[in-house]
Formats: structure tokens, sequence, C-alpha cells
């Protein structure tokens, strides 16, 4: 049985577990991860899969995980990565998927932290880099904000996201490269900033596109950083 992302969407267990998940994040303080993320995430990670021409069954796999990556959270932020991967087994097979595509599915959530996570696959190079680039100023909660900015300038995360005005992924084929570009307000964050907080997820994304033979390359207000 092929399971679609849309029939996944429609599913009452699989809501639930993700709002718990968001509500959990969002108690801790952490910028959005609910529907907005998990679109960009998924449509990303359709995107690099398509530009690396596998199967689009592969495709679908890969929307779907995306959709369900963070979905440990709704039991603890902690190992969250290694916590989905066995939440959504159990949750794809009892639904009909065929094991070995669970398995894979499974594979990328369980792979898309930084701290411990490692990309074995195409679906997990590309769920990492989809889930890694997503840094932009709608991730910061409406409740750190007021009419004239941030509520707490401190908060590097929270202001760092803010300053990213736009963020576009793209496929350069001739060079074999992804390429993530962004604006930086920098007199909200600075590129140092941003590194400060992303390097290790810069590097993961890196070393994942590394895996399917492509390379990465970070661009910040037009400068080539990596």
């Amino acid at each position: 049985m092929t399971l679609l992302l849309k029939q996944l969407k429609l599913d009452k267990e699989i809501e639930t577990l993700l709002q718990m998940s968001e509500q959990q994040l969002e108690a801790m303080g952490y910028t959005e991860h609910g529907n907005r993320h998990r679109i960009v995430v998924a449509r990303r990670t359709a995107q690099i899969l398509r530009g690396w021409k596998v199967e689009q069954k592969d495709v679908e796999l890969g929307k779907i995980s995306a959709h369900l990556h963070d979905i440990g959270c709704a039991i603890s932020r902690h190992n969250h990565a290694q916590n989905g991967a066995l939440i959504v087994y159990d949750l794809l097979t009892k639904r009909g998927m065929d094991f070995v595509d669970a398995t894979r599915v499974a594979n990328a959530v369980g792979n898309h932290d930084e701290q411990v996570g490692f990309a074995c696959t195409p679906l997990s190079a590309a769920l990492i880099v989809a889930d890694k680039s997503d840094v932009h100023f709608k991730r910061v909660r409406k409740n750190k904000l007021t009419p004239k900015g941030l509520v707490d300038f401190s908060d590097i995360h929270d202001r760092v996201n803010f300053a990213v005005v736009d963020n576009t992924l793209y496929m350069d084929h001739q060079e074999k490269t992804i390429v993530l570009n962004f604006n930086l307000n920098q007199q909200v964050s600075t590129p140092m900033e941003y590194f400060e907080i992303f390097l290790n997820r810069m590097k993961m994304c890196k070393n994942a596109t590394k895996s399917v033979g492509w390379k990465f390359k970070l661009v910040i207000n037009k400068q080539i950083l990596g």
C-alpha cells in the first residue's frame, strides 16, 4: 500500500502528536516548528529529491519524512529524532506502508538532528538540508514580538531568525551544488551570530550533500561563505 502525505495530514492521531510536539517546543521557548515549518521542509525536501532525480515514490516518502520529522518532540525534545523514528515506523506500518519504505522514512527522521544525525541515504540527506535551511523571521513566535520588533533582543535564536528577511534554496545542476541564499538585516543580527548558533547545522548540510556527490554553498547578503 502506498501512503500519501495528503492522507497523513487528515489523520487525527498524527495531528494530535504534531500538536503536542509544537506545544512542547513553544513551552520551551523554541522557534516555530509547526505547520509553516513542516510545509517549508516538505517542499524543500521534494525539491532536492527531484533535483537528484529519484523515483516519484521516494519524493513522496521525502515529503512524509518532512511532515513527521519533529513528531518525537511530543514525547520530549531530548532524543526527539530517535523517539520520532520509532513513533514514525509504528504509525506508518500500522497504516499499511511497506516495512522497507517505513524503515527508510524512520531512518531519515532519526538522523535529522545535528547532535547525532548522519545522512546515509538521499532521503535523509535531503531532509537534513531542508530542515536546517529554514531560517526566517516568520519562525519567531508572535508572543515574542511587538509592533516595534523583538520583546527580548538578547535571545540570539530569535534575533538571528528575525534578521533573515528572505530565504531561498536552489540547485545548481551544472556545479552539482545546493545553494542556501538569504539576506540578513545586520542592524538586527550579524553573520557571526548566525554561525555562532548554526555552524554545526551548516556542517551537517555540507556532509549531507557530500554523501550524494553534491556540494553545499551558503550565500549571505550576496557574499559566498561556504
